[in-house]
């Protein structure tokens, strides 16, 4: 591939997801050696350049000789097309740049939340927060998990009673209420972090859930969905237990977000 010499990309060391395509970059011989830093390692040569806030809320691309600095999916585009110049008219296609950047606004600015490290909690240089954004976030994800839910609660038919087409969709709604009620009381300064994080937890549940909804025609022992939405539910508890130790948020949480379930649990098997 064409590498794209004189230029550095600057990424989020606290973002594990920037690490990993950045360095993508560099390994596929896109960008040389040298074309990638923390933006919370600056290099000193390309500080006049860049606008320090946007390129903690955009990853940036400068060019070292010209000073001329590109932001966000912009500085993506860039370094693609001249490794794969067929891309170039599609790169400069207004409505695909339009949507890509909607996209990549509503990743970057939730990334925190994707894919959390112990360095977000140690790092004075964070990104912006965008309310918006985020609130389209949990939207997103709640739709995202209620539909998978339904469909797969129709492998627990045998086990589970089937409810109305909405329930799945109103217990995980009514998750981020009751958990936002929760740490509202607890820390409601952390309380947008930690929703972003507990609906990442349960996005990432549903897409495991996903390959067995599609293969489901090719297990005949019934028992299997249930032992596998509990093993799904058992790693989604230490994800909770993982990312609230990240956000030095204690057991409260990892407690309520168990107990709301297990109580509508027992509601829909008429228990109490």
């Amino acid at each position: 591939m064409k590498t794209l010499n004189n230029h550095i990309i600057l990424y989020d060391a606290g973002c594990p997801m920037c690490k990993l395509y950045t360095g993508q970059f560099v390994k596929r011989g896109m960008l040389d050696n040298n074309g990638r830093a923390p933006y919370q390692q600056m290099p000193e040569m390309v500080c006049p350049y860049v606008d320090w806030q946007r390129a903690v809320n955009e990853i940036a691309l400068v060019n070292t000789e010209t000073g001329e600095v590109e932001y966000g999916v912009k500085s993506l585009f860039k370094v693609i097309a001249n490794s794969l110049p067929i891309f170039g008219p599609l790169f400069r296609f207004k409505p695909f740049v339009w949507l890509m950047s909607k996209a990549y606004s509503f990743l970057s600015y939730n990334r925190r939340v994707i894919a959390p490290s112990a360095a977000d909690q140690h790092s004075g240089i964070k990104p912006t927060f965008s309310l918006k954004l985020r609130l389209a976030y949990l939207l997103f994800t709640s739709v995202a998990v209620g539909f998978v839910l339904t469909h797969y609660a129709h492998l627990l038919t045998g086990y589970v009673p089937l409810g109305n087409p909405y329930r799945e969709y109103l217990i995980c709604s009514g998750q981020i209420i009751f958990q936002a009620i929760i740490i509202s009381l607890y820390a409601p300064q952390k309380c947008w972090d930690y929703l972003g994080n507990m609906m990442t937890i349960s996005f990432a549940g549903a897409l495991i859930l996903i390959p067995v909804i599609l293969l489901h025609h090719l297990i005949s022992w019934t028992l299997f969905f249930p032992l596998y939405f509990v093993l799904v539910a058992g790693l989604m508890f230490l994800e909770h237990v993982r990312r609230t130790k990240l956000l030095n948020l204690g057991w409260l949480l990892t407690i309520t977000w168990a107990l709301y379930r297990i109580i509508l649990l027992a509601i829909i098997l008429n228990l109490i």
